[in-house]
């Protein structure tokens, strides 16, 4: 009779000769659901009234810090949109503009204007 060591051996080497072109994985699809994500926060920000981050908290899961971490990261850096910030009745909103909007854009304390 087999020991449970040599049972568990056997499983193992059965497992590494299975097929690679198996379904995809729930990470690859999670990815692809990320994706999604990005597009439905960049379609929030692109409407003219903006939108707050538990608004797209809410729309995507994501928490806070993830949802900052995206509009600096992705929003503003990697894509390199204009991402305007407001404060309106005492809420942030945050919208993607045009780069013709008649706002001041925010400049860092001490550098020279423009």
């Amino acid at each position: 009779m087999p020991s449970s060591k040599t049972a568990n051996k056997a499983k193992t080497r059965q497992a590494a000769k299975r097929p690679a072109n198996r379904a995809p994985t729930a990470g690859r699809s999670a990815s692809r659901g990320s994706e999604s994500k990005q597009a439905a926060v960049i379609t929030l920000l692109k409407q003219p009234k903006g939108v707050t981050v538990p608004a797209i908290m809410k729309a995507t899961g994501w928490q806070q810090h993830s949802v900052r971490g995206f509009l600096a990261g992705v929003v503003r850096k990697r894509l390199k949109l204009d991402l305007q910030s407001a404060v309106v009745e005492g809420v942030r909103i945050y919208r993607i503009t045009d780069g013709h909007d008649t706002t001041p854009a925010r400049t860092k304390p001490g550098a020279p204007k423009p």
